[in-house]
């Protein structure tokens, strides 16, 4: 079985880990059967950790777990924090394939998904936005 953990670095604010939480269920729905399990997991500030994340792709009974960072750069996170954290993992664990994605920014779609979210800028009238930024709710 193959399972999915996006990996982001974690808020603390609660409703910045939650929307990874909910993107992390959105796609296991629209997945199919392409993964068993998906999770999320953060670097730092909320839980599950990344060690933790994969241990319950691991007993969800994942032979493959792929890691998605959640991540817009190549900064320290991605070039060395998170990939010690899965190294320590895969040693612990050898007889499981844990493979890394590309973070997300360096995905040839970025482009054009920063133009579709850029057409889609909020411009609602005053007070009656949920876009949490939204500059005249």
């Amino acid at each position: 079985m193959q399972a999915l953990l996006i990996v982001a670095h974690g808020s603390r604010r609660a409703e910045s880990n939650e929307e990874i939480r909910a993107l992390a269920a959105k796609v296991a729905q629209q997945s199919g059967e392409t993964y068993g399990f998906v999770g999320s997991a953060f670097l730092e500030l909320a839980e599950p950790s990344i060690p933790d994340g994969i241990q319950q792709c691991i007993e969800q009974g994942a032979e493959t777990v792929t890691i998605m960072p959640f991540f817009l750069s190549a900064g320290r996170h991605v070039v060395t924090d998170v990939p010690e954290l899965v190294r320590e993992k895969q040693r612990e664990y050898p007889h499981i394939r844990i493979r890394m994605a590309p973070y997300l920014g360096v995905s040839s779609l970025m482009p054009s998904l920063i133009a579709q979210a850029a057409a889609a800028a909020c411009d609602c009238p005053a007070g009656h936005c949920t876009y949490p930024a939204c500059l005249t709710g």
